[in-house]
């Protein structure tokens, strides 16, 4: 690892500050002072920031609730993206769990760990992924039957998945599936002659979004939370 990649990850340095902090002789590696930013630096070493032992960095998992109008992508020229949201030292080397489009808001994970990301959005492991949403319309049983046995989506060559659906009142639903197909749920709803308004998702697996996490904030996932998907 680049040691300004790795001190951006590890402290509160941003990159450039860290390649400054380098070149000024702050940073020693095995007790020798290394000033290029572009050194690789090893697990085993022991690296130190001015007198600070510094640690390795460990796999990171966040949850965030996403609020409108942030992209789900690293970078954007057009619109902020959801690792805006996140500081600097966190954000380096974070991947986005799946996606939520730039209109939909709440529960999103972060994570470091490839493989653990890869556990949630394979379509192999049926993860469930609950929607709450404002429908344009009132929604007939039928459509909610529909919905419940799956769907086919324009484009697509097989039906959806069974959904399970909760009506909450005429325009207003859970909507609960296990696959993550483009823009999946809004293409739903449309397939039943309906329209979705506003959607909110507030639960991946059995991972509820906090209720009292602002929009906007984010927090550190237990360890007990990670393991719900390894």
């Amino acid at each position: 690892m680049r040691l300004d990649f790795y001190l951006s990850h590890v402290t509160e340095l941003a990159r450039k500050a860290a390649k400054i902090a380098a070149s000024k002789g702050r940073v020693t590696v095995n007790g020798v002072v290394v000033k290029k930013a572009n050194y690789t630096v090893q697990e085993d070493d022991e690296i130190h920031l001015d007198d600070t032992l510094l640690a390795w960095p460990s796999e990171g998992y966040y949850l965030l609730n996403k609020p409108a109008d942030y992209v789900c992508a690293t970078q954007d020229s057009d619109h902020p993206t959801v690792l805006d949201l996140v500081p600097p030292h966190l954000g380096q080397g974070l991947k986005i769990v799946g996606r939520l489009d730039k209109d939909t808001t709440g529960l999103l994970l972060l994570t470091t760990d490839g493989q653990w990301l890869h556990r949630i959005t394979s379509p192999r492991s049926r993860c469930n992924k609950r929607y709450r949403m404002m429908l344009a319309e009132p929604i007939s049983d039928e459509a909610l039957t529909q919905l419940e046995n799956g769907v086919m989506l324009n484009g697509e060559a097989e039906p959806t998945l069974p959904a399970v659906v909760e009506r909450i009142s005429e325009c207003d639903i859970f909507l609960t599936i296990q696959e993550g197909k483009y823009h999946q749920v809004k293409r739903m709803l449309a397939a039943v002659g309906n329209k979705v308004e506003e959607l909110h998702r507030d639960q991946i697996g059995p991972l509820e979004l906090d209720a009292d996490l602002a929009m906007g904030e984010f927090r550190a996932l237990t360890d007990a939370e990670v393991a719900y998907f390894k």
